[in-house]
């Protein structure tokens, strides 16, 4: 298959400019396909190739999933496998490409290649064909871990303000690390011996490889859309640096980033810090770590609980000790050991007052006896009644005038004597 000009292609091999061209290569009014008159699948495969063509020679970085070296052939198949997704092509190249560029390549291993996409009609495959193959080493793998760490972090994702607090006692705890592996056994062993009754979700997953990144970042959002989930730990047991990668992928990080439900990173052993231990809301050294950090010691908290109630009652005992002898003091007191004294003091005081009150009384009482004696005396003393004892008499006229002359009265009238004892009836006659 040859391009024209324009890079479009006929199925004869031979291009036109416009690019029009029919199943049988004769071109039509608008070279496109009709229902009237469809292209054959040589030509939708033709057009597919050239299409592909058009790309030309590229370098590609990705993960070695597969090596197939048939005995005595000079071709290589390999598997790339995107470390970031569930994408992978097949790479042909010849061994010696291999060998001068990766001679101790394995399954697992990044590299870089300079290879051309192909397009196969027969089998209606794609695939890229190597020229130049170069495995990345551990230093340009830490320089990419570096700089994505640097990206990452400028961007807010190790942001220490919106990492979020772990519950107390979650409910349900989504677990994702690989099978049967010990990084599950000490999580799971360590969580339950710490809190029995803790309720695990887990699931299973490739933990290094090609498949190890969707994986996770799969079950990340199965456990992050249940609602029961409270806290997710993400485990893993100790390994190289090229075993722990998936652990520091952008995509992995992001996904861990913009999940709802708090995140533990319980990856390696204490001097490993895959990215992923500066994303999510808790880094915790192992996973053995991890399981104590998700879920309360239930002899511990017991313990608490004892010495928080040992505390209290030693607190509430003090504070009736204190309000005791507060009581006893004023027990103490005179006024209320012997409540009556108070009584009895008053007594006296009433009893003092009334015998001042009376001799008070008595004495103003004599004193006003006395002044009325006086009184009594004197009046008497210019009493009319205390003249007459004495033998003197009143001479009044009949109208009663009181007679003080004797040119008062007129001879024959009648006069009335008044004597200390009893009166007298006279008559002038001279």
């Amino acid at each position: 298959m040859s391009a024209g000009e324009d890079g479009r292609s006929r199925p004869d091999g031979q291009s036109r400019p416009d690019g029009q061209s029919t199943p049988d290569g004769q071109s039509t009014p608008d070279g496109r396909s009709t229902p009237e008159e469809p292209w054959p699948v040589r030509v939708v495969s033709q057009k597919v190739g050239a299409w592909i063509a058009r790309l030309g020679w590229v370098w590609v970085d990705g993960q070695v999933a597969q090596i197939s070296r048939r005995p005595g052939a000079s071709t290589v198949f390999l598997t790339l496998r995107d470390p970031s997704a569930d994408l992978s092509l097949t790479v042909t190249t010849n061994r010696d490409v291999l060998d001068a560029g990766a001679p101790e390549l394995r399954e697992g291993a990044r590299v870089v290649l300079h290879a051309k996409p192909e397009f196969y009609a027969a089998r209606g495959t794609l695939s890229l064909r190597a020229d130049e193959i170069r495995q990345v080493g551990l230093g340009e793998l830490l320089a990419r871990l570096e700089k994505l760490k640097k990206l990452l972090a400028a961007e807010g994702l190790f942001d220490r303000a919106r990492k979020r607090r772990l519950p107390f006692l979650p409910g349900r705890v989504g677990l994702i690390t690989g099978r049967a592996s010990a990084a599950e056994r000490d999580v799971l062993t360590n969580a339950r011996r710490r809190w029995p009754a803790v309720d695990f979700r887990t699931i299973n997953v490739a933990v290094q490889g090609p498949s190890a990144v969707p994986d996770i970042v799969g079950a990340l959002k199965v456990l992050d859309a249940d609602p029961a989930v409270d806290v997710i730990v993400i485990a893993r047991g100790g390994g190289g640096i090229e075993d722990l990668l998936p652990f520091s992928d952008e995509t992995l990080c992001r996904a861990v980033f913009a999940c709802r439900t708090p995140v533990v990173s319980a990856i390696g052993h204490e001097t490993d810090t895959p990215l992923l231990d500066y994303v999510a809301d808790v880094r915790a050294s192992t996973p053995t770590d991890a399981a104590k950090r998700i879920v309360p010691d239930l002899t511990e908290e017991v313990r608490l609980i004892g010495q928080a109630r040992s505390r209290l009652e030693r607190a509430v005992r003090h504070l009736v000790d204190r309000e005791q002898h507060r009581i006893d003091l004023l027990r103490s007191r005179p006024v209320l050991a012997r409540p009556q004294v108070m009584v009895e003091q008053r007594a006296v005081e009433v009893s003092a007052l009334r015998d001042r009150a009376g001799r008070s009384l008595e004495h103003r009482l004599r004193g006003a006896t006395d002044d009325l004696r006086h009184t009594l005396a004197r009046l008497r003393a210019l009493s009319p009644a205390a003249t007459l004892e004495r033998g003197y008499a009143i001479v009044q006229r009949a109208d009663g005038h009181v007679v003080r002359a004797a040119s008062e009265v007129a001879k024959g009238g009648s006069l009335r004597v008044r004597l200390a004892e009893g009166e007298l009836t006279a008559t002038v006659d001279g």
